[in-house]
């Protein structure tokens, strides 16, 4: 199973659209995940019009609209695989700790808010995976999104993929 894993997307504020490369692995992805701040419903339309699946949670930025729509928290399971799906971890410091007592059932736990990419283990094995932004960098070298392969309960294959400044 193929994934895709994004965040931050901040369509139109940021950019008015995702770039070629990342709507392109959404079209050939079996599961999208988006963790938070579409900013605008018209970019979560166009997700799920594009993604065979979609998984996604609104973040800080996205207004009565896109809250409507979407959990705040999201959890599933894909191929054995237990994901959760947040906007928000709070601060880096003691991150996995924390959101290792915030899901205990979970294997992987997708977030965003930072712009920051972020790929980590917590004690007991949560993965911790930040896809940064593919629209608004901040102070990072690049824009940034994720794709990664699960199988068997297994998460594996995860890519950073960069795109220079504009």
């Amino acid at each position: 199973m193929q994934l895709v894993i994004t965040a931050d997307t901040h369509v139109p504020k940021r950019a008015r659209d995702l770039p070629t490369p990342l709507w392109a692995a959404i079209d050939a992805a079996d599961v999208v995940l988006h963790a938070g701040d579409w900013v605008d419903v018209h970019l979560l339309d166009a997700v799920e019009a594009r993604a065979r699946r979609l998984v996604g949670v609104y973040g800080n930025n996205d207004g009565p609209a896109l809250r409507a729509r979407l959990p705040e928290v999201a959890r599933v399971e894909l191929a054995g695989l237990r994901v959760a799906v947040v906007h928000e971890t709070g601060p880096k410091e003691r991150r996995e700790e924390r959101c290792a007592a915030r899901f205990p059932d979970c294997d992987l736990l997708v977030f965003g808010h930072s712009h920051i990419p972020w790929d980590s283990v917590a004690p007991g094995g949560l993965r911790l995976l930040n896809p940064g932004s593919p629209t608004d960098r901040r102070a990072q070298p690049c824009f940034t999104w994720l794709t990664a392969r699960v199988a068997a309960g297994r998460l594996d294959e995860v890519e950073l993929h960069r795109l220079p400044p504009r």
